[in-house]
């Protein structure tokens, strides 16, 4: 009975699973849970890079590069919201512990969209064979990351105010929203720092940007809040 009330609690909230493992179970668990996610916003993504690549075709290839340089940065700014609503949205499912949620969401946030969006890519596209240039906006202009880390903190916690019911519904869909946004920016790190030849090795293209989200984006908005919240509660 109490079974079947938990797992009809979980479709209600968002997903059809609950959040009761621990430790490495529970990190393979949520992967294998968001990776169909990552899935279909990478394919999405390459759908958009397609668009985007007809559109510049035979231009300037420097310009094509400043202008995939300028998507990069307002996808990877909106990737800075999402994660930090999403971490701060799970935190207080399971905590109300406010000091705590504040610097898990912005630690995990920095760090976890740098991995995501700059550092995966990065390292992929020399795998690949690319001479990739390397960038990190929290390191090179934090007064431009900042301004979107605190709002996404901020609507984070005005968001895990609203009832109970609605916790699971705006969990998900800023997961959902977080994993979309998240592969576009990789994807333009990729054309913007050096990998505009994309499409020879769109397979191993599309491989490597699930990995740089799916993974990443998992853990800072369910393992990593998740446990943080539960340290020191009683089981």
């Amino acid at each position: 009975m109490h079974d079947e009330h938990s797992h009809n609690h979980n479709i209600e909230h968002g997903h059809d699973h609950d959040h009761s493992h621990n430790g490495e179970n529970t990190i393979v668990h949520e992967l294998l849970c968001h990776l169909p996610y990552a899935i279909y916003s990478v394919a999405f993504s390459l759908i958009m890079l397609s668009v985007y690549s007809v559109f510049t075709m035979g231009l300037d290839p420097a310009i094509v590069k400043k202008g995939s340089k300028a998507l990069f940065h307002s996808f990877h700014f909106m990737h800075i919201v999402f994660a930090a609503t999403g971490t701060i949205i799970t935190f207080c499912r399971f905590s109300k512990n406010y000091l705590r949620a504040l610097v898990v969401g912005t630690i995990s946030t920095i760090s976890f969209c740098m991995l995501s969006d700059a550092v995966l890519p990065y390292i992929g596209g020399r795998i690949l064979g690319v001479d990739m240039h390397f960038h990190m906006c929290f390191v090179t202009e934090p007064q431009r990351v900042i301004p979107f880390l605190v709002m996404g903190l901020i609507n984070g916690f005005v968001m895990s105010m609203h009832h109970s019911s609605k916790q699971g519904g705006y969990s998900l869909s800023s997961h959902a929203s977080h994993i979309a946004i998240s592969s576009l920016a990789s994807t333009f790190y990729l054309i913007s720092h050096g990998f505009t030849n994309w499409y020879v090795q769109i397979g191993n293209v599309f491989v490597l940007l699930i990995i740089a989200v799916v993974v990443p984006c998992t853990l800072a908005d369910v393992v990593v809040p998740m446990t943080m919240a539960r340290l020191g509660r009683k089981k």
